[in-house]
């Protein structure tokens, strides 16, 4: 099936005693019993399938991972309760019986960051930043650390640079590192990283797949043989995602493939518009013919489709205009997310990277002019209007 209906028709409609409901309902239920127990003490065995306990198992969110991992091209996937726990899951999986020593992309969301400075690295795993966007310096930091997992992202959040996956992977086989891909940006529509090569992907559930601003999530999709650790370490922790969350993601992902390409179209709009904009100094969006990573864009995504994601940097701006700008806004949201529906715009420096310092941000690029523009699926003429007063305005 193409990706439109596997959205649609992946992991639902499966058969519940003598009828079929034609969506996957929600089994509030913490717990589950057989009429003997000796099948129950085959299912919690692992020897038949079945529902034993909702830290375990739940029949609403298997359908949710069943869903995902047929649009990601995996085997297997396990929901978790945000994308942060989908992040910290994957990694320790990636990192069980090799080297502690994580190379990850320099630049990439603030809270991944803090996870590998605050949680993995006083737990004794060395974390080492290379660029991947330049395979030359990258793969000598793979060979000099030698690590046993590589994190990036398939877009960079929020300079929006483009990982060529394919030549990630390629060195990452080389040195027997495990990459995992945060795939959020991207979504299973412009690049599925299992299928070039990558070990485990992730999605916070949040942004483009649940898609309507009403699912806090996160899920993991890898190959059979990362099942046994990944639901190990799960199930320890107990992270799990909860049967209305994944209700609800379920129910938004069948509409994620429309929406998708929705948004990637009105971005392409938004994009053009702001650079010919006076007030602008510079975008970054992956569809720009210029964009440093241009290649990668067109070896690695579908034609015309760039993802929803524009950033851009308002000329001689400083905090106090960039709230303003933001103030003046009167339909784009002015929210800590994307991937909604509706259009949202953040401020890096005061939210997603308000954790990183100044000038760890001014290395990545991030300045205090720089704002980052989820675009929604609304009549792209309306979110240039906005724009437009907005900066006139500020």
């Amino acid at each position: 099936m193409k990706l439109d209906s596997l959205a649609i028709h992946a992991g639902d409609r499966k058969k519940a005693g003598p009828f079929v409901p034609v969506t996957t309902p929600i089994y509030s239920s913490s717990s589950f019993f057989y009429s003997d127990m000796e099948t129950l003490d085959r299912v919690f065995a692992g020897e038949i399938q079945g529902q034993n306990y909702a830290r375990y198992n739940n029949p609403t969110t298997n359908a949710l991972e069943e869903q995902i991992a047929a649009l990601e091209g995996g085997d297997f996937a396990l929901a978790c309760a945000s994308g942060m726990a989908a992040i910290y899951l994957a990694l320790q999986a990636a990192l069980t019986d090799r080297r502690r020593s994580v190379v990850a992309g320099p630049v990439l969301y603030g809270a991944t960051i803090r996870l590998l400075h605050e949680m993995l690295e006083p737990n004794g795993i060395e974390v080492h930043f290379a660029d991947p966007c330049d395979p030359q310096a990258f793969a000598a930091a793979v060979s000099e650390h030698q690590p046993g997992c590589i994190l990036v992202e398939t877009v960079a959040n929020p300079m929006l640079r483009v990982t060529p996956l394919d030549t990630v992977n390629e060195i990452a086989r080389r040195h027997g590192a495990v990459v995992v891909v945060d795939s959020t940006f991207a979504t299973p529509l412009l690049a599925r990283p299992l299928e070039l090569g990558s070990d485990l992907v992730v999605h916070s559930l949040t942004k483009y797949l649940a898609g309507h601003g009403d699912v806090l999530g996160g899920i993991v999709v890898s190959r059979e043989d990362f099942r046994p650790i990944l639901q190990s370490i799960s199930r320890a922790v107990g992270g799990v995602l909860g049967p209305f969350e994944a209700y609800l993601a379920m129910r938004g992902v069948k509409t994620f493939p429309l929406r998708m390409t929705r948004q990637c179209a009105n971005a392409c709009r938004v994009a053009g518009w702001l650079a010919s904009h006076p007030r602008i100094a510079k975008v970054h969006f992956p569809g720009d013919p210029q964009h440093p990573d241009a290649a990668v864009v067109r070896r690695l995504f579908p034609p015309n489709m760039y993802g929803a994601m524009v950033s851009f940097e308002v000329k001689d701006a400083g905090k106090e205009q960039i709230f303003r700008l933001v103030d003046s806004l009167k339909m784009i949201v002015p929210a800590t997310s994307l991937g909604d529906v509706h259009s949202m715009i953040l401020y890096p420096p005061m939210s997603s990277h308000r954790e990183i310092s100044p000038k760890h941000r001014q290395r990545m690029g991030i300045g205090e002019n720089f704002l980052r523009l989820s675009v929604g699926i609304e009549a792209p003429e309306d979110i240039i209007e906005d724009l437009d007063q907005a900066l006139g305005r500020s």
